[in-house]
Protein backbone atom coordinates (compact mmCIF):
# COMPACT_ATOMS: atom_id res chain seq x y z
CA UNK A 1 0.00 0.00 0.00
CA UNK A 2 3.11 2.16 0.86
CA UNK A 3 4.17 1.54 -3.16
CA UNK A 4 1.02 2.50 -4.36
CA UNK A 5 0.86 6.18 -1.90
CA UNK A 6 4.83 6.38 -3.28
CA UNK A 7 3.68 6.20 -6.87
CA UNK A 8 0.46 8.30 -6.73
CA UNK A 9 2.88 10.89 -4.84
CA UNK A 10 4.94 10.80 -8.05
CA UNK A 11 2.06 11.32 -10.48
CA UNK A 12 0.48 14.53 -8.73
CA UNK A 13 4.35 15.84 -8.68
CA UNK A 14 4.69 15.12 -12.40
CA UNK A 15 1.47 16.65 -12.99
CA UNK A 16 2.44 19.99 -11.30
CA UNK A 17 5.78 20.17 -13.09
CA UNK A 18 3.56 19.34 -16.13
CA UNK A 19 1.16 21.95 -15.23
CA UNK A 20 3.52 24.67 -14.60
CA UNK A 21 5.03 24.26 -17.91
CA UNK A 22 1.88 24.24 -19.64
CA UNK A 23 1.48 27.46 -18.38
CA UNK A 24 4.77 28.69 -19.28
CA UNK A 25 3.71 27.67 -22.78
CA UNK A 26 0.66 29.42 -22.66
CA UNK A 27 2.69 32.71 -21.44
CA UNK A 28 4.52 32.35 -24.88
CA UNK A 29 1.10 31.87 -26.98
CA UNK A 30 -0.32 34.44 -25.60
CA UNK A 31 2.32 36.84 -26.73
CA UNK A 32 1.90 35.15 -30.52
CA UNK A 33 -1.46 35.97 -30.30
CA UNK A 34 -0.94 39.48 -29.37
CA UNK A 35 2.28 39.63 -32.23
CA UNK A 36 -0.62 37.93 -35.06
CA UNK A 37 -3.21 40.50 -34.04
CA UNK A 38 -0.67 43.40 -34.35
CA UNK A 39 0.14 41.90 -37.71
CA UNK A 40 -3.60 40.94 -38.80
CA UNK A 41 -2.20 37.45 -39.54
CA UNK A 42 -4.30 34.31 -39.37
CA UNK A 43 -4.43 32.40 -36.07
CA UNK A 44 -4.50 28.63 -37.54
CA UNK A 45 -2.50 27.47 -39.30
CA UNK A 46 -1.69 23.50 -39.57
CA UNK A 47 1.01 23.46 -41.04
CA UNK A 48 2.55 24.77 -37.90
CA UNK A 49 1.25 22.19 -35.92
CA UNK A 50 1.43 19.32 -38.33
CA UNK A 51 5.58 20.53 -37.92
CA UNK A 52 5.28 20.68 -33.30
CA UNK A 53 4.02 17.00 -33.76
CA UNK A 54 5.98 15.49 -36.15
CA UNK A 55 9.20 16.95 -34.10
CA UNK A 56 8.07 15.20 -30.94
CA UNK A 57 6.96 11.79 -32.22
CA UNK A 58 10.26 11.68 -33.57
CA UNK A 59 11.76 11.74 -30.36
CA UNK A 60 12.15 8.57 -28.05
CA UNK A 61 8.38 8.06 -26.85
CA UNK A 62 8.69 5.90 -23.74
CA UNK A 63 5.01 4.23 -23.55
CA UNK A 64 3.32 6.86 -25.51
CA UNK A 65 2.18 5.96 -28.89
CA UNK A 66 2.20 8.61 -31.80
CA UNK A 67 -1.70 8.92 -31.74
CA UNK A 68 -1.39 9.22 -28.12
CA UNK A 69 0.80 12.29 -28.78
CA UNK A 70 -1.14 13.63 -31.47
CA UNK A 71 -4.34 13.69 -29.57
CA UNK A 72 -2.80 15.49 -26.62
CA UNK A 73 -1.02 18.24 -28.78
CA UNK A 74 -4.56 18.67 -30.46
CA UNK A 75 -6.03 19.82 -27.54
CA UNK A 76 -3.12 21.62 -26.37
CA UNK A 77 -3.14 23.64 -29.73
CA UNK A 78 -7.00 24.26 -29.30
CA UNK A 79 -6.84 25.64 -25.53
CA UNK A 80 -3.69 28.13 -27.61
CA UNK A 81 -5.51 29.06 -30.07
CA UNK A 82 -8.42 30.01 -28.02
CA UNK A 83 -6.19 31.67 -26.46
CA UNK A 84 -4.68 33.55 -29.11
CA UNK A 85 -8.36 34.75 -30.04
CA UNK A 86 -11.45 33.08 -29.39
CA UNK A 87 -13.43 32.14 -32.27
CA UNK A 88 -16.68 30.62 -32.86
CA UNK A 89 -16.41 27.45 -35.08
CA UNK A 90 -19.58 26.08 -37.55
CA UNK A 91 -20.15 22.59 -38.19
CA UNK A 92 -22.58 20.42 -40.11
CA UNK A 93 -24.79 19.06 -36.57
CA UNK A 94 -26.29 17.82 -35.37
CA UNK A 95 -24.26 17.90 -32.07
CA UNK A 96 -22.06 14.40 -32.04
CA UNK A 97 -22.09 13.81 -35.40
CA UNK A 98 -18.86 12.85 -37.29
CA UNK A 99 -18.68 16.27 -38.35
CA UNK A 100 -18.56 17.62 -34.73
CA UNK A 101 -15.79 15.09 -33.79
CA UNK A 102 -13.59 15.83 -36.94
CA UNK A 103 -14.17 20.05 -35.43
CA UNK A 104 -13.37 18.84 -32.19
CA UNK A 105 -10.71 16.64 -33.10
CA UNK A 106 -8.38 19.46 -34.98
CA UNK A 107 -9.77 23.07 -32.49
CA UNK A 108 -10.19 20.86 -29.13
CA UNK A 109 -12.75 20.61 -26.76
CA UNK A 110 -12.45 24.18 -25.15
CA UNK A 111 -13.05 25.85 -28.56
CA UNK A 112 -17.08 27.49 -29.21
CA UNK A 113 -18.69 25.46 -31.34
CA UNK A 114 -22.13 26.08 -33.57
CA UNK A 115 -24.42 23.07 -34.95
CA UNK A 116 -25.84 23.95 -38.02
CA UNK A 117 -29.20 21.88 -40.12
CA UNK A 118 -27.64 21.44 -43.25
CA UNK A 119 -24.27 22.56 -45.22
CA UNK A 120 -25.66 25.99 -46.78
CA UNK A 121 -25.84 27.21 -43.07
CA UNK A 122 -22.30 26.33 -42.48
CA UNK A 123 -21.33 27.99 -45.79
CA UNK A 124 -23.39 31.54 -44.46
CA UNK A 125 -22.34 31.43 -41.03
CA UNK A 126 -18.75 32.44 -42.37
CA UNK A 127 -19.83 34.24 -45.38
CA UNK A 128 -21.74 36.77 -42.56
CA UNK A 129 -19.14 36.51 -39.78
CA UNK A 130 -21.37 34.48 -37.78
CA UNK A 131 -18.59 31.98 -37.74
CA UNK A 132 -14.66 32.46 -38.21
CA UNK A 133 -14.42 28.65 -39.89
CA UNK A 134 -16.94 25.80 -40.73
CA UNK A 135 -16.38 21.96 -40.81
CA UNK A 136 -18.01 20.24 -43.45
CA UNK A 137 -18.43 16.63 -45.31
CA UNK A 138 -16.39 16.56 -48.43
CA UNK A 139 -16.42 12.88 -49.28
CA UNK A 140 -16.19 9.19 -47.95
CA UNK A 141 -14.05 6.31 -49.35
CA UNK A 142 -17.11 4.05 -49.33
CA UNK A 143 -20.03 6.29 -50.72
CA UNK A 144 -18.14 8.77 -52.40
CA UNK A 145 -17.99 12.36 -52.74
CA UNK A 146 -20.69 15.02 -51.19
CA UNK A 147 -22.27 17.08 -53.97
CA UNK A 148 -23.53 20.16 -52.23
CA UNK A 149 -20.75 20.66 -50.77
CA UNK A 150 -18.83 20.38 -53.93
CA UNK A 151 -21.87 22.97 -55.61
CA UNK A 152 -21.79 25.54 -52.83
CA UNK A 153 -17.98 25.69 -53.18
CA UNK A 154 -18.12 26.69 -56.52
CA UNK A 155 -21.11 28.88 -55.60
CA UNK A 156 -19.93 30.96 -52.69
CA UNK A 157 -16.52 32.87 -52.31
CA UNK A 158 -15.00 30.88 -49.61
CA UNK A 159 -11.86 29.15 -49.34
CA UNK A 160 -10.81 25.71 -47.82
CA UNK A 161 -7.49 25.81 -45.66
CA UNK A 162 -7.26 22.66 -44.57
CA UNK A 163 -8.59 18.61 -44.50
CA UNK A 164 -9.43 16.51 -41.69
CA UNK A 165 -9.73 12.51 -42.40
CA UNK A 166 -10.87 10.70 -39.63
CA UNK A 167 -12.33 7.07 -39.32
CA UNK A 168 -15.77 6.33 -39.08
CA UNK A 169 -15.90 4.13 -35.76
CA UNK A 170 -19.26 3.38 -34.00
CA UNK A 171 -20.03 1.83 -30.19
CA UNK A 172 -22.47 0.36 -28.72
CA UNK A 173 -23.15 3.44 -25.38
CA UNK A 174 -25.08 1.93 -22.63
CA UNK A 175 -25.40 2.44 -18.82
CA UNK A 176 -26.03 -0.98 -18.07
CA UNK A 177 -22.88 -3.44 -17.45
CA UNK A 178 -23.66 -6.78 -19.85
CA UNK A 179 -25.24 -6.46 -23.71
CA UNK A 180 -27.88 -9.63 -21.92
CA UNK A 181 -29.27 -6.76 -19.78
CA UNK A 182 -29.91 -4.23 -23.15
CA UNK A 183 -33.39 -3.92 -23.58
CA UNK A 184 -33.70 -1.95 -26.81
CA UNK A 185 -31.00 -0.07 -29.03
CA UNK A 186 -31.36 3.08 -30.97
CA UNK A 187 -29.59 4.53 -33.77
CA UNK A 188 -29.39 5.91 -37.55
CA UNK A 189 -30.47 4.03 -39.96
CA UNK A 190 -27.41 4.15 -41.84
CA UNK A 191 -25.36 2.82 -38.65
CA UNK A 192 -27.41 0.16 -38.58
CA UNK A 193 -26.55 -1.00 -42.10
CA UNK A 194 -22.48 -0.24 -41.04
CA UNK A 195 -22.67 -2.12 -38.29
CA UNK A 196 -24.79 -5.20 -39.29
CA UNK A 197 -22.31 -8.06 -38.44
CA UNK A 198 -21.56 -7.32 -35.10
CA UNK A 199 -25.79 -6.91 -34.15
CA UNK A 200 -26.41 -10.04 -35.78
CA UNK A 201 -23.37 -11.56 -33.78
CA UNK A 202 -24.85 -10.72 -30.57
CA UNK A 203 -28.14 -9.33 -30.98
CA UNK A 204 -29.52 -11.64 -34.26
CA UNK A 205 -32.36 -13.20 -32.31
CA UNK A 206 -33.94 -9.66 -30.96
CA UNK A 207 -37.32 -8.63 -32.77
CA UNK A 208 -37.20 -6.10 -34.84
CA UNK A 209 -38.86 -3.72 -32.94
CA UNK A 210 -35.62 -4.25 -30.54
CA UNK A 211 -33.91 -1.73 -33.15
CA UNK A 212 -35.64 1.79 -33.30
CA UNK A 213 -34.20 4.29 -35.86
CA UNK A 214 -34.17 8.22 -35.02
CA UNK A 215 -32.99 10.55 -37.50
CA UNK A 216 -29.25 10.99 -35.49
CA UNK A 217 -26.98 8.76 -33.56
CA UNK A 218 -26.91 12.25 -30.80
CA UNK A 219 -30.94 11.21 -30.75
CA UNK A 220 -29.95 8.05 -29.78
CA UNK A 221 -27.09 9.07 -27.13
CA UNK A 222 -29.45 10.87 -25.90
CA UNK A 223 -32.05 8.42 -25.22
CA UNK A 224 -29.81 6.33 -24.00
CA UNK A 225 -28.81 8.22 -21.29
CA UNK A 226 -32.23 8.13 -19.95
CA UNK A 227 -33.76 4.80 -20.74
CA UNK A 228 -33.15 1.94 -18.58
CA UNK A 229 -32.30 -0.63 -20.72
CA UNK A 230 -31.55 1.20 -23.61
CA UNK A 231 -28.40 1.32 -25.85
CA UNK A 232 -27.24 3.82 -28.28
CA UNK A 233 -24.85 2.89 -31.73
CA UNK A 234 -23.39 6.21 -32.20
CA UNK A 235 -20.22 7.65 -32.58
CA UNK A 236 -17.14 8.36 -29.49
CA UNK A 237 -18.58 11.92 -29.33
CA UNK A 238 -22.22 11.79 -28.94
CA UNK A 239 -21.81 8.85 -25.88
CA UNK A 240 -19.17 11.40 -24.56
CA UNK A 241 -21.60 14.36 -24.99
CA UNK A 242 -24.08 12.46 -22.93
CA UNK A 243 -21.64 10.43 -20.61
CA UNK A 244 -23.01 7.88 -21.47
CA UNK A 245 -20.33 4.48 -21.25
CA UNK A 246 -18.86 2.25 -24.37
CA UNK A 247 -20.17 -1.30 -23.34
CA UNK A 248 -18.97 -2.10 -26.80
CA UNK A 249 -16.18 -0.27 -29.02
CA UNK A 250 -15.61 0.13 -33.12
CA UNK A 251 -18.06 -2.36 -34.06
CA UNK A 252 -18.64 -1.20 -37.65
CA UNK A 253 -18.42 -3.82 -40.72
CA UNK A 254 -15.89 -1.78 -42.25
CA UNK A 255 -12.44 -0.67 -40.41
CA UNK A 256 -11.09 1.04 -43.64
CA UNK A 257 -14.49 3.57 -43.62
CA UNK A 258 -13.08 7.60 -43.36
CA UNK A 259 -14.95 10.53 -44.10
CA UNK A 260 -12.63 13.34 -45.21
CA UNK A 261 -13.93 17.12 -44.08
CA UNK A 262 -13.11 20.31 -45.21
CA UNK A 263 -12.17 23.18 -42.75
CA UNK A 264 -13.65 26.52 -44.56
CA UNK A 265 -13.08 30.26 -43.89
CA UNK A 266 -13.42 33.69 -45.76
CA UNK A 267 -9.70 34.29 -45.98
CA UNK A 268 -7.10 32.19 -48.05
CA UNK A 269 -4.31 31.11 -45.60
CA UNK A 270 -2.07 30.56 -47.94
CA UNK A 271 1.35 29.01 -46.54
CA UNK A 272 3.68 26.87 -48.76
CA UNK A 273 4.38 22.98 -47.15
CA UNK A 274 6.65 20.17 -48.66
CA UNK A 275 3.24 18.17 -49.47
CA UNK A 276 0.33 20.72 -49.91
CA UNK A 277 -3.26 20.09 -51.88
CA UNK A 278 -5.17 22.54 -54.22
CA UNK A 279 -8.23 22.21 -55.07
CA UNK A 280 -9.79 24.10 -58.21
CA UNK A 281 -13.32 24.50 -59.88
CA UNK A 282 -12.77 24.51 -64.09
CA UNK A 283 -15.59 25.60 -66.44
CA UNK A 284 -14.37 25.44 -69.81
CA UNK A 285 -15.38 28.04 -72.36
CA UNK A 286 -15.11 25.51 -75.28
CA UNK A 287 -16.60 22.23 -73.68
CA UNK A 288 -18.77 21.97 -76.59
CA UNK A 289 -15.39 21.08 -78.96
CA UNK A 290 -13.43 18.37 -79.11
CA UNK A 291 -10.19 17.98 -76.81
CA UNK A 292 -11.59 20.58 -74.03
CA UNK A 293 -10.78 18.74 -71.59
CA UNK A 294 -7.92 17.21 -72.41
CA UNK A 295 -6.31 20.48 -73.60
CA UNK A 296 -6.63 21.09 -69.91
CA UNK A 297 -5.11 17.73 -68.21
CA UNK A 298 -2.06 18.35 -70.54
CA UNK A 299 -1.84 21.53 -69.17
CA UNK A 300 -1.07 20.05 -66.07
CA UNK A 301 0.94 17.38 -67.53
CA UNK A 302 3.14 19.78 -69.54
CA UNK A 303 3.59 21.61 -66.13
CA UNK A 304 4.94 18.91 -63.94
CA UNK A 305 1.54 18.90 -62.28
CA UNK A 306 -0.32 15.70 -60.52
CA UNK A 307 -3.85 14.98 -60.73
CA UNK A 308 -5.19 13.87 -57.42
CA UNK A 309 -8.91 14.29 -58.38
CA UNK A 310 -11.96 15.04 -60.89
CA UNK A 311 -15.18 14.75 -60.75
CA UNK A 312 -17.72 16.46 -63.07
CA UNK A 313 -21.09 18.81 -61.51
CA UNK A 314 -23.94 19.87 -63.53
CA UNK A 315 -24.02 23.57 -64.14
CA UNK A 316 -27.39 24.44 -62.02
CA UNK A 317 -28.21 28.19 -64.07
CA UNK A 318 -28.85 26.80 -67.47
CA UNK A 319 -31.35 24.73 -69.45
CA UNK A 320 -28.33 22.68 -71.27
CA UNK A 321 -26.53 19.51 -70.04
CA UNK A 322 -23.67 21.65 -69.27
CA UNK A 323 -20.89 20.26 -66.65
CA UNK A 324 -17.96 21.73 -64.78
CA UNK A 325 -14.84 20.16 -62.82
CA UNK A 326 -14.02 20.07 -59.00
CA UNK A 327 -10.38 18.94 -59.66
CA UNK A 328 -7.65 18.43 -56.81
CA UNK A 329 -3.98 18.60 -57.71
CA UNK A 330 -0.72 18.23 -55.97
CA UNK A 331 1.27 21.15 -54.69
CA UNK A 332 0.28 24.61 -53.44
CA UNK A 333 -0.88 27.76 -56.04
CA UNK A 334 2.10 29.50 -54.48
CA UNK A 335 4.53 27.67 -56.90
CA UNK A 336 5.17 28.06 -60.48
CA UNK A 337 4.00 25.28 -62.03
CA UNK A 338 0.02 26.02 -60.92
CA UNK A 339 0.44 29.74 -60.89
CA UNK A 340 1.33 28.97 -64.85
CA UNK A 341 -1.94 27.15 -65.57
CA UNK A 342 -4.19 29.11 -63.55
CA UNK A 343 -3.15 32.63 -65.24
CA UNK A 344 -3.25 30.64 -68.67
CA UNK A 345 -6.41 29.57 -68.11
CA UNK A 346 -7.88 32.94 -66.68
CA UNK A 347 -11.54 33.06 -65.55
CA UNK A 348 -11.82 29.66 -66.69
CA UNK A 349 -10.44 28.64 -63.39
CA UNK A 350 -12.11 29.36 -59.80
CA UNK A 351 -9.09 28.94 -57.04
CA UNK A 352 -10.56 27.16 -54.21
CA UNK A 353 -7.84 26.64 -51.91
CA UNK A 354 -4.16 25.18 -51.49
CA UNK A 355 -3.67 23.53 -47.96
CA UNK A 356 -2.03 20.90 -46.17
CA UNK A 357 -2.43 17.11 -47.33
CA UNK A 358 -3.62 15.15 -45.07
CA UNK A 359 -2.84 11.59 -47.42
Amino acid sequence: MNELITLRNNIDSIDDSILELLKKRMEIVDLVGQLKRQNNTVIYHPDREKEIIERLVSKDLGKLTKSAVEAIYLEIFGVSRNLELPELISFLGPEGSFTHQAAENRFGAVAEYISLPNIKSVFESIETGRAKYGVVPIENNQEGMVKETMDLLNEKNLFIIAEIIIPVNFCIATKVNHFNDITKIYSKDIAFNQCKGFLNDYFGSKQVDFFSQLESTSQAAKLASEEIGAAALCSHIAAKIYNVPILFDNIQDNESNQTRFYILSKVDNLKLSSKDKTTLAVKLKNDDKPGALLGLLQDFESNGVNLLKIESRPFKDTKDFKFWFFIDIEGNILEEPIKKVVLKRGDEIKFLGSYLQTI
